[in-house]
């Protein structure tokens, strides 16, 4: 209760959850579901793949261009929970050779990095937002939560992600750099992203959403999660249920918009997707290079580390062009 209080005032402090409007109540249950896949089932829609489902796009590449959809690591660059108190990025030496080369035959170089698993790009594991206690497949707390994590649902459980990517660029259908911050975005957008893209969505597919704040990485004072456009709830609705994406990602910190509009949930899109879903969220991805050179269809390949229990993992994802 103490740690819910916390992060409902942290919220607070921020805007979160400070906009009139209603609930979604009409689109998120508010509770943890189980899963079709079964009682054992630690990674939700990522059952979508098959061998075959990945043979097909693989057998699809037309060319040996590989497009980076990762940010760098570095200290000082923007993080998205520093305010909650969550810690930044620190990269620091462990290890160093003499400064004078006479002194010694071998130069050892090593060092060490302290971060928290939600910087930069990154995929947030199922068990990150639950709802009353709950996460994914209605998993309690009092039965899988211990100082050292989860030991249900972790990014450790995660499969290496071989799929059809699309590219929705929002930005680009309005023509406008970015989106304005703060800004929702709706089916309606989507769909005339699609429809401009000429590109349609398939079962299964990792969705990566471009709202074109990347155009202001990696200034901290104006890429920050507070205010950050993104997916309204009713957009992700459409995406997974209407549309049956298997993951979604976009190049802002939270895949959705900020703030909400639900005074009891800084977080609708997440828990909705995480807990209600099944469906893990790719987050602070690099689209720009994709933008700019048109590419709406790809391979999607990323892995996750094995962080045994963890929330999430940092990623270095990559989009290889397919033939249609």
């Amino acid at each position: 209760m103490k740690s819910r209080k916390r992060w409902l005032a942290v919220a607070a402090a921020l805007g979160f959850g400070l906009l009139a409007g209603q609930t979604n109540a009409q689109i998120a249950k508010n509770v943890a579901a189980k899963s079709p896949w079964g009682a054992a089932d630690e990674i939700g829609t990522l059952n979508m793949m098959t061998e075959a489902s990945r043979f097909d796009v693989l057998r699809r590449i037309a060319s040996g261009r590989i497009y980076d959809l990762a940010v760098d690591l570095f200290v000082g660059m923007p993080t998205c929970c520093a305010p909650f108190g969550d810690p930044t990025f620190q990269i620091f030496m462990t290890h160093t050779p003499a400064r004078d080369p006479s002194k010694e035959l071998l130069s050892y170089s090593g060092d060490a990095v302290s971060m928290y698993t939600h910087t930069g790009t990154h995929i947030d594991a199922l068990n990150h937002f639950g709802l009353r206690g709950q996460i994914w497949n209605q998993v309690s707390a009092r039965d899988a939560l211990g100082v050292r994590g989860w030991t249900k649902s972790g990014v450790d459980k995660y499969p290496h992600i071989v799929a059809r990517g699309v590219l929705i660029d929002v930005a680009r259908s309005k023509s406008m750099t970015h989106l304005p911050m703060s800004y929702a975005i709706t089916v309606a957008d989507l769909q005339q992203a699609l429809k401009a893209q000429a590109t349609t969505l398939r079962p299964g597919d990792v969705v990566l959403i471009r709202t074109g704040v990347m155009k202001l990485w990696p200034d901290e004072a104006k890429y920050r999660l507070a205010d950050q456009p993104g997916l309204s709830l009713e957009a992700a609705q459409w995406l997974v249920e209407g549309q049956k994406a298997m993951v979604v990602g976009a190049d802002n910190f939270g895949v959705e918009h900020f703030p909400s509009k639900d005074p009891e949930n800084f977080v609708p899109v997440h828990s909705y997707l995480q807990a209600e879903q099944g469906v893990s969220l790719l987050e602070a991805m690099w689209l720009e290079e994709l933008s700019t050179d048109q590419v709406y269809e790809f391979l999607f390949i990323a892995s996750p580390l094995k962080l045994r229990g963890g929330t999430a993992s940092p990623l270095r994802p990559m989009a290889i062009p397919v033939k249609p």
